[in-house]
């Protein structure tokens, strides 16, 4: 019978939008169960069913020869049956077990009544012998016959004696298996669970003594695991109040429970080495990238519905600004000689400061850029205009930018509705233009964020341009380097200057596009 906290469990997945399918392979419950579970929402109350059993008029009598001693379950039986009973040996053999239990709780395992009769059956002690040393390889390896090699009764001695206690247990179940005790002798003998020893049983017949003495974890642990990494970033990304929970910020609790009802089973400290791996700590909130944007999940599916259904005759451009910096003394991680540290000015004149506004077109992976003297409406309306120019064979193309304030005037918006009116497509034919924002605070999402960070670990880190002219040349060559590798090979090869961008230049809702070590 279920208990209200499964009854719950059971019904929080399937409002979470999982499958029956899906629960029963989470929780383990057949179909049905998981369909009566649904249906009645709580468990309905059951009263206990006292039932008479067959064996009740003779438990007086068979107790009363257990305590007398000396006597098997077989004679019990033989003793019930002349009295008169007519239910099964089974019940007889459960009325003994429980017996015993309570009779020898608390004593030692070998105690001996003074007539030298021991408390334990024929296959309990045999298990102690083994346990105590007695038996030997060879007497092993004959008391299971040819089911055990020597050299595998060789092992199991070797790891009895000498082998931990979880050990010990693996080595004295896949003995008294092989000898032919039951698995409801062995299992309380041990005080393990029968399931744990059926799976002892099982690894061994699929991989042998060695498979069941491996104690190694699965090759790729959970917190390495792409797709639990993908998980829990989908999650953090988005605020918890999207998801049900009524809170601002994300705790691990929260954070297990969402991954569950997806059907992802990990323990918190997982996820924290998962958030702890990818450079984020909770204790600053400028590391924990997340949009408090109402509308993410609206704003962010506009957006993947777009990118799939993009035409060959339309563009979809990631649009930001980097910067604005200094051009000075840059510091970074380089080579340098044990003993030596490399040293950056903390005081030093500026030879003037830089600003990059870029276009990142996603299906080719070609940047346009060029370089403000700062960020405003009219350094947008000038990329609108060269990208319009440029791509002018186009259908549409569509902009999709963060949730600066210089992006969304009315000045920008006036002169995008300009342009898509018909009275100036007339004069002017091109492509139309969409504005697809990106949610609020959600700067990780814009994919040229990735590309500035490749850029700026490539040719600003350990730099020291003579002049502002210079570093514009080296961010030109740069770019065009990078728009000539991709024009000629479209898929991301390493080793160059461009892979050290910090993740992939695509648009996906895991990914943390902004390199949370670079202000800008």
């Amino acid at each position: 019978m279920l208990t209200a906290e499964q009854y719950a469990h059971i019904n929080l997945l399937f409002r979470s939008g999982l499958s029956r399918r899906r629960i029963r392979l989470v929780t383990g419950h057949d179909h049905s169960t998981i369909r009566k579970v649904l249906r009645e929402q709580t468990p309905s109350p059951r009263l206990p069913v006292v039932r008479k059993k067959k064996l009740d008029p003779f438990r007086s009598e068979l107790q009363r020869h257990l305590a007398a001693g000396g006597v098997n379950c077989e004679q019990l039986i033989a003793v019930a049956i002349q009295a008169g009973y007519r239910g099964s040996s089974r019940a007889v053999h459960r009325f003994v077990r429980a017996f015993r239990s309570k009779q020898f709780a608390g004593r030692k395992m070998t105690a001996i009544f003074p007539c030298g009769t021991s408390l334990l059956s024929e296959d309990h002690f045999w298990m102690l012998r083994l346990l105590q040393g007695e038996i030997e390889a060879a007497a092993l390896r004959s008391d299971c016959g040819d089911r055990l090699a020597l050299d595998d009764a060789e092992c199991l001695v070797a790891k009895i004696r000498e082998g931990r206690l979880g050990i010990r247990n693996r080595a004295v179940v896949l003995a008294a298996c092989l000898k032919g005790i039951s698995i409801r002798a062995i299992a309380p003998f041990l005080r393990l669970n029968k399931d744990t020893v059926q799976a002892y049983c099982r690894r061994f017949h699929k991989r042998g003594i060695q498979g069941v003495f491996d104690l190694s974890r699965r090759e790729v642990k959970k917190a390495d695991d792409q797709l639990y990494r993908d998980a829990v970033f989908k999650i953090l990304h988005a605020p918890p109040s999207s998801l049900g929970f009524n809170r601002t910020t994300w705790r691990m609790a929260d954070l297990k429970s969402a991954l569950e009802a997806q059907g992802l089973l990990i323990a918190r400290e997982n996820i924290r080495k998962i958030i702890r791996n990818a450079g984020f700590r909770f204790r600053k909130a400028k590391k924990v990238l997340t949009s408090n944007d109402p509308d993410y999940r609206r704003k962010l599916e506009e957006i993947t519905a777009i990118l799939q259904n993009l035409k060959a005759n339309e563009k979809f451009f990631s649009i930001d600004e980097f910067g604005p910096f200094a051009v000075k003394i840059q510091g970074g991680r380089s080579l340098t000689k044990a003993g030596e540290t490399k040293t950056v000015p903390q005081r030093q004149r500026s030879k003037g400061r830089l600003i990059c506004t870029a276009a990142l077109e996603l299906s080719e992976n070609q940047v346009t850029h060029f370089y403000s003297d700062r960020k405003n409406t009219d350094e947008m309306l000038k990329l609108l205009e060269i990208l319009l120019k440029s791509h002018s064979d186009q259908a549409c193309i569509y902009f999709s930018w963060d949730a600066a304030s210089w992006h969304a005037s009315k000045k920008l918006f006036k002169r995008v509705d300009e342009i898509n009116s018909s009275a100036d497509r007339e004069v002017h034919p091109g492509p139309r233009v969409r504005l697809a924002p990106l949610p609020a605070c959600a700067q990780f999402l814009n994919v040229i964020e990735s590309v500035f960070s490749g850029m700026a670990r490539a040719v600003i880190h350990n730099s020291d341009y003579s002049s502002v002219p210079a570093c514009m040349a080296a961010i030109d060559r740069h770019f065009a380097e990078r728009n000539r590798y991709f024009g000629e090979h479209p898929k991301r090869a390493g080793n160059k200057l461009w892979g050290k961008e910090l993740v992939p230049a695509l648009f996906d809702e895991t990914q943390n596009c902004k390199d949370p070590t670079w202000r800008s």
